[in-house]
């Protein structure tokens, strides 16, 4: 990466250094989640690694303020980012009665919080994609300034939802920034057996929006990318497709063996470009971390990671009863 590259984007050192922190936190949470996953504690892990640049430098360039997020389930560093701790995210993984997402009834990775405008997801993938575009249809309508922004895999951008959201907030210019997480792999399926064109932002001219791809390991890349698409919206000029690259660096959660269908070679060359190593090296080569900062920012998330981790085991279930709640009118 250039030198000073953030500031030429606006940023300053504290908030490349909180972008940094974020996923940082992201990735021992993630990485707590499987250990904890492996001692049978916690039902099951669906793991943001590998792409936590492209999330935080998303969240990044939003107003996190007014902004909603529809995040899919790998997305722990754009909720991170939107407001939600820890803990909160541990709670949801412990499946306790004080996870904020669903009081513990929702797999983990279904994020939801009204507070800070994360919009609640569901299993069927890509089926947050229309709810973007109906959020940022009622934003328009009641001239509210606001735009909504909405991630998903590269297999979702096959979906149907994906292509009627991304059509109707074409026709309609609506502000909606639809961020395809691209990390090569469907479950077991690659990428050149998904598509047949060159890149996911392609379709971008089909609804006649922009379309851009970027390396999603490099978080700086992305905040500029969304901050335009973001820009774009706000001046009612509709919607942008982003594009990520990126690479998942675990299987597809803790019940997939991706040893299956690519070769371990191939994960240890994507390790070398992972962005928690190459960020933290430009942060360093800027002056903003050395070494002592480095280990100070770790040990500190470490103890929040205990912490939350501590906390959620030993938080209370749910009554058995109220699965019954919200389910049908009281």
């Amino acid at each position: 990466m250039d030198k000073n590259r953030h500031k030429a984007l606006g940023l300053s050192d504290e908030q490349v250094l909180e972008m940094y922190e974020t996923m940082l936190l992201a990735r021992r949470i993630d990485e707590r989640m499987w250990l904890l996953n492996r001692a049978g504690k916690i039902p099951f892990v669906i793991s943001c690694q590998g792409q936590e640049a492209a999330q935080v430098g998303a969240a990044f360039a939003l107003d996190r303020e007014k902004d909603y997020a529809l995040p899919y389930y790998r997305d722990m560093g754009v909720v991170l980012a939107f407001g939600m701790t820890a803990r909160e995210l541990m709670l949801s993984g412990f499946a306790k009665a004080e996870d904020p997402n669903s009081g513990g009834r929702q797999m983990p990775g279904h994020f939801g919080q009204k507070k800070n405008r994360i919009v609640t997801g569901s299993s069927p993938v890509t089926t947050q994609v229309p709810h973007a575009v109906g959020i940022a249809l009622a934003g328009k309508m009641e001239g509210k300034d606001l735009v909504t922004f909405v991630t998903f895999g590269e297999g979702s951008s096959n979906q149907g939802d994906f292509h009627e959201g991304a059509n109707f907030a074409g026709v309609h210019k609506l502000p909606v920034i639809f961020m395809c997480e691209n990390n090569k792999y469907a479950i077991s399926v690659p990428i050149e057996k998904q598509l047949a064109c060159e890149k996911v932002s392609d379709r971008a001219i089909g609804y006649g929006m922009p379309g851009v791809t970027v390396d999603g390991n490099d978080p700086l890349a992305v905040y500029e990318a969304v901050k335009e698409a973001a820009d774009r919206g706000r001046r009612g000029e509709g919607p942008t497709l982003v594009e990520t690259v990126s690479y998942r660096l675990t299987p597809h959660s803790s019940d997939d063996d991706d040893r299956s269908y690519r070769a371990p070679e191939e994960v240890a060359e994507a390790k070398t470009k992972d962005s928690i190593i190459t960020f933290g090296a430009y942060l360093k080569e800027n002056g903003i971390m050395d070494d002592a900062k480095e280990k100070e920012i770790n040990d500190r998330i470490m103890d929040l990671v205990n912490e939350a981790t501590d906390y959620a085991e030993n938080a209370p279930y749910a009554n058995p009863e109220d699965a019954l709640k919200y389910v049908y009118a009281e």
